[in-house]
């Protein structure tokens, strides 16, 4: 009976230890090539606060440490206007800004309660 409270033990610690190792408890990614163990790290390996996740789909993930939306905000305008685009308005979770007649439209989301995922058109900075 010890022997198998033990094995079980055992069982549930490497269980345990591999959903936390791969970030499994994290909510799902709407990125499709990359797992929640690879964001995380770029995260922890960056001294910036948003970090270039990946380019997929014509689409530039982003992801920007800490749960304040609209600190999120503000680091995406000025990324944005750098780049000559100008803010107009934020409805929603979307951002919209304009530059010599065209359109852009940026959308964020809580990831967790400390990562907003940052999604941009990724020909925004030619």
């Amino acid at each position: 009976m010890k022997k198998m409270l033990v094995t079980i033990g055992l069982i549930i610690f490497l269980v345990g230890a591999f959903v936390f190792n791969n970030k499994l408890y994290l909510p799902p990614l709407p990125i499709e090539n990359l797992s929640k163990k690879t964001v995380i790290e770029k995260i922890n390996d960056s001294e910036t606060q948003m970090v270039n996740l990946s380019n997929e789909n014509g689409q530039a993930w982003y992801v920007i440490k800490g749960g304040n939306i609209s600190a999120a905000d503000e680091m995406i305008k000025d990324m944005l206007n750098q780049n000559g685009w100008i803010f107009k308005q934020k409805e929603g979770n979307g951002l919209f800004f304009e530059r010599h007649g065209e359109n852009l439209i940026v959308s964020t989301q809580m990831w967790t309660g400390y990562y907003v995922l940052v999604k941009i058109p990724a020909n925004f900075n030619e």
